[in-house]
């Protein structure tokens, strides 16, 4: 199993309408892929505003190509996010589940 980790710096007035977006929008497209397995979102408070860090597990790198295309290691940001964001990873980061 593969952890895809992303990382996002909320604009503080947009902060809720990224997690909603997650919730409405991205959460229930990718959870019809197959070799989708689970999504979690973590955030803290800083002083410039809400950061994000959003983790999918998949079964495999395959599972992610039906999400992110054949560059698996970018970051698939839609423009309505972008414009929320003060900042964003350009590039995700996938981890190996060992257990």
């Amino acid at each position: 199993m593969i952890s895809r980790q992303w990382r996002g710096l909320a604009k503080p007035d947009c902060s809720q309408a990224y997690a909603d977006h997650l919730c409405r929008e991205t959460f229930p497209a990718i959870s019809k892929l197959p070799g989708f397995l689970r999504a979690s979102i973590l955030r803290r408070t800083l002083p410039e505003g809400v950061e994000y860090l959003v983790v999918t597990e998949w079964a495999n790198l395959e599972a992610i190509r039906q999400f992110a295309g054949d560059n698996v290691e970018r970051a698939v940001v839609p423009a309505v996010v972008r414009e929320m964001m003060l900042e964003y990873d350009q590039v995700v980061r996938h981890y190996e589940i060992i257990e």
